[in-house]
Parts: C-alpha cells; sequence; structure tokens
C-alpha cells in the first residue's frame, strides 16, 4: 500500500497547503473511516466544481494547485481528496469512467457537442480490508440548483452518480471503466478530452461560464 500513500506530481500530499487543509478537517479524529468521511464532505463541499475549469497545463491539475484555486470539474476535485487521504496516511487511488451525462445546461452542452463526459474521475479509497469508491464532485449547494441528491458517503459502500435525479429524471450512466490508477494519467486524459470536445478547448470562446447561474436559471 505504500504506492497508495506517497505523494506525486500531481497528488502532491506533502504540500503543507494540503497537510494544513487535510489536519484542520480531519480534527481529532485518529480513525481512518472518520477521517476519510470528513475529508469527503470538505473537498465535496468546500471545493466549488466547475466543468469549465479544464485546462490544458499540467501544473493546473496539481491537488495544492486546485486547492489554492478553491474549484475544479470532477477530475480535480478526485486528485484532491486523494492528496488530502494520503497526508493522513491512508491509501488512495483515483479511478475514471466514461458516463453519459443526462443532467448539464445548455451552455455546456452546446460548448462540448455531446452529453458524453469522458474520463470522469472519482476517488477509490482503502478503508477496513476494502476499496471503497467516493466521487466528491458536486457541491451541496450545485445539487440543490440541479435538484440532484447530493452524494453522501459512509466510507463502506460505494458512492457514485445517482442514475436519477430528484424528479426521476436520468441522470448519469457508467458507459466504460478505465481502471484505477496510483497517479493522474494526464496525457491520457488531456488527449481524449480535445478530441471528444474540440470546442471546448477553441479559444475564440473565452467568455467563462457559471455552472450554477446556468443550473438555476434553467431549472427555474
Amino acid at each position: 500500500m505504500d504506492t497508495y500513500c506517497s505523494p506525486t506530481f500531481y497528488i502532491d500530499s506533502d504540500h503543507p497547503d494540503i497537510v494544513a487543509f487535510s489536519n484542520e478537517h480531519a480534527g481529532d479524529s485518529q480513525d481512518d473511516l472518520e477521517i476519510a468521511i470528513k475529508l469527503y464532505y470538505a473537498v465535496r463541499d468546500k471545493i466549488r466544481y466547475n466543468p469549465y475549469s479544464i485546462e490544458p497545463l499540467k501544473e493546473g491539475m496539481k491537488a495544492s494547485r486546485i486547492l489554492a484555486k478553491g474549484e475544479g470539474y470532477c477530475v480535480a476535485k478526485a486528485v484532491l481528496l486523494a492528496a488530502c487521504l494520503r497526508s493522513r496516511s491512508i491509501p488512495a487511488r483515483l479511478g475514471f469512467a466514461d458516463v453519459k451525462n443526462h443532467l448539464t445546461t445548455g451552455r455546456l452542452k452546446e460548448k462540448m457537442g455531446t452529453d458524453l463526459f469522458v474520463w470522469h474521475g472519482y476517488t477509490d479509497i482503502f478503508l477496513k480490508g476494502k476499496w471503497v469508491k467516493a466521487t466528491p464532485a458536486f457541491n451541496l449547494s450545485l445539487c440543490k440548483a440541479f435538484g440532484v441528491l447530493p452524494l453522501e458517503f459512509d466510507g463502506i459502500e460505494d458512492s457514485i452518480f445517482h442514475p436519477f435525479d430528484t424528479r426521476g429524471n436520468r441522470h448519469m450512466e457508467y458507459v466504460n471503466d478505465h481502471g484505477r490508477f496510483a497517479d493522474l494519467p494526464w496525457n491520457e486524459i488531456i488527449t481524449a478530452c480535445q478530441k471528444a470536445y474540440p470546442k471546448y478547448f477553441d479559444t475564440a470562446d473565452s467568455v467563462p461560464g457559471d455552472f450554477k447561474a446556468e443550473a438555476l436559471a434553467e431549472n427555474t
């Protein structure tokens, strides 16, 4: 398990800011299960989900950089959670899958050109003798804006996206599993994203999006 507890270029769990954030939110807890739960909710709700934040520069995907920005998309938040866990000597790795996202906004769908999100990221955590999936992507306020049930995490059962939202509409479908990794395979991910979403990376459209505001407007 040493591999899954060690810092890497992206999962820089030894960075002072990562250590401080983890210690602050773990508090006085000494039990790995309790710590993992606290860190999951800290990353889920303290770091804003922003699907418009994908950038090709690899430095932008370092956990410490994501923490400093206070926002990120699913892969970025999974990286940050893994770093926080490793800083507390809890084994963590990254998992990826392609998902069909039926819950998006008009602007994001137009910018991406598809509802297939390639290389969606989550964190895989070793607790109580087994690996458990955790998905800290959507923060609580964003879930409310979309009418989506927030993903809870108890450290025992996998926490992955619900297939339906609170109104019974289809939300997420997992369509292809890419496996688990000890570090972020960024070259593979960004290459796949640039191929799948060429318009997303078109610098001619530089107007930033506000995913939560879009969700509130459309759902209202």
